[in-house]
Parts: structure tokens; C-alpha cells; sequence
């Protein structure tokens, strides 16, 4: 089973990180990354640029509109992901644990919907 682990956090804190206290967290990243990778259930993942940079687009009665930064007021944003291939939820939670953004955000663990393929 898939399952995307949506990694969430205060961007205000990253922003008042030092360079060493930002270089530390990010080694931590390249270790989770190849711990996971090793233990072969990564499937891809991201890093993402800030909400600043995001664009929301609504379509309604047929026509698009588009604004500028997240669809909803939150108190953290969705920074990155990854995409893991897990025997099971309690392996995909346990990869989610050790993601360094655990300890001051949010992991959100989510399986990812098997779509049938399709015919051609």
C-alpha cells in the first residue's frame, strides 16, 4: 500500500532558524531520506518552495478563478512530502515519526487511493 506522508509546519519558524540550526535539520532530512530509501519503501518526494509562491484555483458555473497563496488560513503549511510504499499503516506511521518536522509540526499520514488503470 501507498501512503503520502504530508509533512506540515510554521514557516515563521523555519524563517528564524540560524544557518547552522537550518543545515542541522536539513542533514537530518538527507539521513531520513536515506534510511528510508535503504530500507526500500521510498517512492518519490519533495520539498516544497513557500506559500507565498502557491496559487489556489477554483472553478465554479465553468469558470476558473485564481488567487494567490493556500486554499485555507492555517497556522502551519504543507512544506513537503513523501511518497512511501509501506507492508502495512504501522510501517508508514513509523517512517512518519522519524521525519524531523515531527518534532515542531505535523506528519499527516495518508493512504493513497488505488485507482483502477485505465483502458486504453
Amino acid at each position: 500500500m501507498q501512503y503520502l506522508l504530508l509533512i506540515y509546519g510554521d514557516e515563521a519558524h523555519w524563517a528564524g532558524l540560524s544557518k547552522d540550526e537550518s543545515d542541522a535539520i536539513f542533514d537530518e532530512y538527507r539521513t531520513f531520506t536515506e534510511s528510508i530509501a535503504a530500507q526500500g519503501i521510498m517512492q518519490g518526494g519533495a520539498a516544497l518552495t513557500p506559500v507565498s509562491t502557491a496559487h489556489t484555483v477554483r472553478v465554479r458555473d465553468g469558470h476558473a478563478t485564481v488567487s494567490d497563496g493556500p486554499f485555507a488560513e492555517t497556522r502551519e503549511q504543507l512544506g513537503g512530502y513523501y511518497l512511501v510504499e509501506c507492508e502495512s499503516e504501522q510501517e508508514a506511521l513509523d517512517a512518519a515519526a522519524r521525519i524531523p518536522n515531527a518534532r515542531f509540526g505535523s506528519v499527516e499520514v495518508r493512504p493513497v487511493m488505488q485507482m483502477p488503470a485505465p483502458t486504453t
